[in-house]
């Protein structure tokens, strides 16, 4: 179940590989646009490679390679020269591919002829598809043979597969073609200073037999259905203007990056959540679902409750070893099609998370704040009780108040937190925790899920249950701030280890638990001190580790690199706090890193200093697009504008503390307790039109979750 790690991938992607996402299809293929077997490319649907080799060569060359560029998240268009025939001489002949994936691929190959002399030519695609699990491509470790057949028919080629009674197929439709098992093949002459083009498209089979529907291609002046769709969505977001352009870029890039990472849950098409990221991770993710959505709240709510429903319809009932499914919990991962048995043992979801169930709880109380029909928060509320139940009995299995986490068998993962590699936890001198280990950040979670159960309970008018909730979390803040809190670091552990010694490396994950209140106001500026020292802030961001801990490793995984969806929590802890210019500093240097990289923003980067290396330095496997670094410029700009709202107290919120470097920034058309308002913000003043009826601006922070409970109690008490 190594496949459960992203650091397990088959090595790096290489260099100018281009990566297509659409839902939960994507296509990832070399600079020329070329699929290699031997390397981890493919066309994936549902999980499945559906083409594993598509290999473009005109008059036996293959393509030398141009440019291949991303148009929309979905498309792209690559540009290769067909090779002189002594090697040497510019050839006359260039080709343009320009390729869309949707439920499959379609493409249109163009031959350009550039000479005064036609050109006879012999354009050959060859075709193959191993029906591979997305594990066994990405661990390089294809173990299943299946018994195929290859038919020729007219102008399409059908491949079926069989392997213990699963059939799959593929049909690969090309309009004037020679038609062989193995190729496509197209003999055609090229005027001079003309072109000739053709179409291919690809798609999967319904049960080995049938296609799926096909791939529309829309006539001119039409758009393709991902076309409609992306459409439909950028309808529905705000538009932004920003005087930094490259700001507005960035903001623009994680726009259309979570659009494209948007899958629907098949049972519940109506409902849409955010698969983790692209090549690997086109899945529902607990953990990184619910953070992507959570920092998407102010682009599109929706995300955030179809992630919610669709986790609590998916919410642990037994226990099963081998799944990690408890009563209660929420899952860590939802594949749709794997049948390789490299993963869970066969099952569709596995549930080796520690942090995917409060966070479910938590996320649920701040949607509540933003805005949705008490039906729909009441209905979630018995899914909150359950989390809350797994939380307190299997969570804290030794009842020290504390939630750990010890993997149920040897198969899964050994961390399950967010730093989820093999050696992402240890002590200062580097040697590895071993399990059960409570995280801090995941003391911060719990805390904040109790409170958000308190308040929504008092809300609904149950006053035992939102005292239990409140007494709770009061009682796990004191605890934690006397257990992870180290006087003589200035830091809190990391994490308690399974004789309940506090793991003292100085990490990141400290600094999540400033977004959730749970450390104390004394302790907070040694603290913010240590995580923005040269040793954890790297110039780009705060490392996952300091440079003067033993596991340190730049390029490592969780050891020491610089993760977006990380800084961006921490930053917004920061703000929490008051520590506003040290806010600045980490969200400034993470939308700088965002230009090396054309406006996108990766999964992580190494942890090399910005005075060592001027520019970010790539983690080799990093997952681009990835949700919630695509959603990390925007919860960025949301802290710093201070952006929060309570619907149902009739209040939107801001007190923006923008850079100057940013400039003034304009918002239309974002969204608000069903209406749509428009936001400007110079220096530090902001104004708001188009309020909803009974809706009121205040200058100011909105009362946290934990100030509102108070506020309760004290009203009890009165």
């Amino acid at each position: 179940m190594a496949g459960w790690n992203a650091d397990t991938a088959a090595g790096p992607l290489g260099p100018g590989t281009v990566t297509l996402v659409e839902g939960s299809s994507f296509c990832i293929s070399a600079s020329n646009g070329d699929i290699h077997p031997e390397h981890p490319h493919g066309v994936f649907c549902e999980d499945t490679r559906i083409l594993s080799r598509w290999q473009l060569s005109v008059n036996g060359r293959p393509l030398e390679p141009l440019a291949g560029e991303t148009k929309e998240p979905y498309r792209a268009l690559f540009a290769g020269r067909v090779p002189g025939p002594d090697g040497h001489a510019d050839s006359p002949l260039i080709v343009e591919r320009l390729r869309e994936v949707g439920a499959g691929l379609t493409e249109q190959i163009t031959v350009r002829n550039y000479s005064s002399a036609a050109a006879e030519c012999v354009v050959a695609l060859g075709v193959a598809s191993d029906f591979a699990d997305l594990f066994e491509v990405k661990e390089a470790r294809i173990q299943r043979r299946w018994e195929e057949t290859r038919r020729p028919e007219g102008e399409t080629l059908t491949i079926r597969a069989a392997w213990h009674g699963v059939s799959k197929g593929v049909v690969v439709s090309a309009g004037g073609a020679d038609v062989t098992p193995e190729a496509l093949t197209y003999r055609v002459v090229v005027p001079p200073h003309g072109h000739w083009s053709t179409t291919l498209s690809v798609l999967p089979t319904v049960g080995g037999s049938d296609p799926v529907a096909p791939f529309v291609r829309p006539d001119d002046g039409e758009v393709s259905p991902r076309d409609r769709r992306r459409q439909e969505w950028v309808s529905r977001i705000p538009v932004l203007h920003i005087g930094n352009r490259s700001i507005e870029r960035t903001l623009r890039r994680s726009y259309d990056d979570l659009g494209a990472l948007r899958i629907e849950d098949p049972e519940h098409p109506e409902r849409v959540v955010v698969a983790a990221g692209a090549p690997w991770f086109m899945a529902l993710f607990g953990r990184d679902s619910l953070w992507a959505s959570f920092m998407a709240l102010s682009v599109d709510p929706s995300l955030a409750i179809g992630t919610i429903q669709t986790l609590a319809d998916r919410q642990g009932r037994v226990v099963d070893p081998m799944s990690e499914e408890e009563p209660g919990k929420i899952l860590h991962e939802v594949r749709l099609d794997v049948s390789s048995g490299l993963a869970l043992g066969g099952k569709s979801a596995y549930y080796g998370s520690i942090d995917a169930t409060p966070l479910f709880v938590a996320l649920l109380g701040e949607v509540s704040r933003w805005g949705y029909a008490a039906e729909t928060i009441a209905a979630l509320l018995p899914h909150a009780d359950r989390a809350l139940a797994w939380i307190r009995d299997y969570g804290d299995k030794d009842g020290d108040g504390f939630v750990e986490y010890a993997r149920l068998n040897d198969q899964g993962l050994i961390n399950q937190g967010w730093k989820d590699s093999p050696d992402g936890i240890n002590f200062a001198d580097g040697t590895r925790a071993e399990p059960p280990i409570a995280l801090c950040e995941v003391q911060a979670y719990v805390y904040s899920a109790y409170l958000a159960r308190s308040w929504m309970a008092y809300d609904a008018g149950d006053r035992t249950l939102a005292a239990e909730c409140r007494d709770r979390a009061a009682r796990l803040k004191k605890q934690f701030n006397e257990r992870f809190w180290l006087p003589d670091r200035g830091y809190y552990a990391i994490a308690l280890d399974r004789h309940k010694r506090p793991v003292d490396a100085c990490a990141s994950n400290m600094g999540q638990c400033l977004l959730f209140g749970i450390v104390d106001e004394d302790k907070a500026p040694r603290m913010v001190e240590r995580l923005m020292s040269p040793e954890m802030f790297s110039g780009w961001g705060v490392r996952t580790l300091a440079t003067d801990m033993g596991a340190y490793n730049p390029a490592s995984y969780h050891n020491g690199s610089v993760w977006p969806h990380d800084n961006a929590i921490i930053a917004a802890g920061l703000l929490r706090y008051g520590f506003v210019e040290e806010a600045q500093r980490i969200s400034t240097a993470l939308l700088e890193a965002a230009d090396y990289s054309e406006g996108r923003l990766p999964e992580l980067f190494c942890g090399f200093s910005r005075e060592t290396f001027t520019e970010p330095v790539p983690y080799p496997t990093a997952c681009s697009p990835q949700a919630w670094a695509a959603t990390t410029p925007v919860h960025l700009v949301k802290s710093l504008m201070g952006y929060f709202a309570d619907v149902a107290r009739g209040g939107l919120w801001m007190d923006p503390v923008l850079p100057e470097s940013y400039g003034d920034l304009h918002i239309t058309n974002a969204p608000m307790a069903g209406g749509r308002i428009t936001i400007d913000i110079s220096g530090c003043e902001a104004t708001i039109q188009g309020l909803p009826e009974g809706m009121t601006y205040h200058r100011g922070t909105r009362p946290w979750a934990a100030d509102l409970v108070e506020q309760a109690r004290t009203g009890d008490q009165a």
